[in-house]
Formats: C-alpha cells, sequence, structure tokens
C-alpha cells in the first residue's frame, strides 16, 4: 500500500483535552457531502454526445462511486472514440467548471461538521476523486471542517478497496497489529452513499453508515451498521451513539 504523508493538517488533530469514544469520521464526498453526482452524471451524457456510444441513468447510477477508469471501460465498448485517459479529464474538467461556479453541500451537512469540529473529532474527507476537486471542497468548506483527505491521486487502489480508509486511520494515528488497526477502526465512523464506497468502509474494519438521502444506488448487498436520510438531527453525540451501540 502506498504510503500516506500529506493532505493533514496536524493543528486540527486532538484539538479538545476532552475524550470520545468516537476517533474520527470519515467522509466520502459524492452523495454524502455533496449532491455532485448530477454534475458527473451531466459529464458522462455531455461526452456521449460530443464522442459518440451509449449512455443511461442506470448505468450513470451503477457507476455511482466508482472510479473513472470504471466510467470510461464502460463508455469506450459502447462506441465512445476516446481513451480512458480522455473521458477521465474530460469529466474532471467537466465537474471542476461547475463545482467552481457553487459547492453543492447537501442540507444539514455543514452543521453536522461544526458539531464535531466544536467536540474536537477530526473530519477526513476520503475519495476516488482527483485532488483538484477534493481540494476545492476542503478550501469551501468552514475554517477546521477537515482535519485531512485522502484522494485518487494518492496512489492507494481506489474503493472498493479499503486501503483509502485505511490511509484516513494513519491520518488520526491509528497504527500498530492488524488487530489493533481494527479495533481502533471500529470507533471510527465512515460515511458512504455507494455500494463501493461502504465495501471499500467495511473492510477497513470502520463502523459504516450508508447515507440514503441523496442518491439512488442500490446498496442493498451492503452490510453496513447503519442509516441516515438525510442530516436532520445528525450530532457528534448521536454518531458517538452509533459506535457504542456496535461495541
Amino acid at each position: 500500500m502506498a504510503e500516506q504523508t500529506t493532505n493533514v493538517c496536524v493543528s486540527t488533530l486532538n484539538s479538545s483535552e476532552e475524550k470520545h469514544v468516537l476517533r474520527a469520521v470519515f467522509w466520502d464526498m459524492d452523495g454524502t457531502l455533496i449532491d455532485s453526482e448530477p454534475y458527473w452524471h451531466e459529464s458522462e451524457f455531455y461526452l456521449i454526445k460530443k464522442y459518440g456510444g451509449y449512455w443511461d441513468e442506470d448505468l450513470a447510477w451503477e457507476c455511482s462511486g466508482g472510479s473513472l477508469e470504471t466510467v470510461a471501460n464502460k463508455m469506450i465498448p459502447s462506441g465512445t472514440k476516446l481513451t480512458v485517459e480522455e473521458i477521465g479529464k474530460g469529466m474532471v474538467d467537466y465537474v471542476a467548471a461547475r463545482e467552481a461556479e457553487s459547492v453543492p453541500w447537501v442540507p444539514g451537512v455543514l452543521d453536522v461538521l461544526k458539531s464535531l469540529t466544536d467536540a474536537g473529532i477530526p473530519s477526513i474527507l476520503v475519495s476516488n476523486s482527483p485532488r483538484c476537486l477534493v481540494e476545492n471542497i476542503v478550501n469551501h468548506a468552514p475554517e477546521g471542517a477537515f482535519a485531512g483527505y485522502v484522494c485518487g491521486d494518492d496512489g492507494f487502489k481506489p474503493k472498493p478497496s479499503a486501503e483509502p480508509y485505511l490511509a484516513a486511520g494513519k491520518m488520526v494515528g491509528i497504527e500498530g497489529t492488524d488487530e489493533e488497526v481494527a479495533k481502533q477502526m471500529a470507533n471510527c465512523i465512515a460515511i458512504e452513499d455507494s455500494l463501493s464506497g461502504l465495501t471499500a468502509a467495511i473492510n477497513s474494519g470502520a463502523t459504516v453508515i450508508a447515507q440514503t438521502g441523496f442518491s439512488r444506488a442500490n446498496i442493498s448487498e451492503s452490510k453496513h451498521h447503519a442509516e441516515l436520510n438525510g442530516y436532520e438531527n445528525v450530532t457528534a453525540k448521536m454518531l458517538e451513539n452509533i459506535v457504542l451501540s456496535r461495541n
């Protein structure tokens, strides 16, 4: 696994002397923090219209949470006359332009981030998306909201691999034997909306919450620990109680 040595703001870690069972919250980006899936889907249909091939809403949601390569490898056999790299760049450029216009935060999520910050519990953004998109979200979040991030350019195997989440764990000081890491990861919450992301989080050992309020992704095969439909009344204490209920 690649070594993670950047993307962390040390000053925001362990900023509270109060001890919590909840060690950290790991956030997926698309469909959990921001409602950017429409932007990604727009980018896919834009490329299909311009360069040929076939695409529909079912295919778009099937690829939700996956890598850019996954999308490209479905487009190309349908007749899209671009390379994997060109499709990935075209999608990222399209979404970056849309998010530069306006960050589509999902309702209530900024209040949850504030609750965690006030409690001294670090949040780490964990995404397959490239650095330019992830940093844009971190930079537009309230100051101190994120202690760090893991992105698709960091050299880890993308979700559904557990590597990105294990890297996030290292950012908050989780280390030791596999058994020790698993025990510590269980005190971290991961919030995901896609089967790919949920699988990655579950395999990391984290306590996993499926956010179903902003996505049509089919997660029926997931073995997550809890579900949220939006963020109404979600606080640091409520999230900590989910960890405690697992223990």
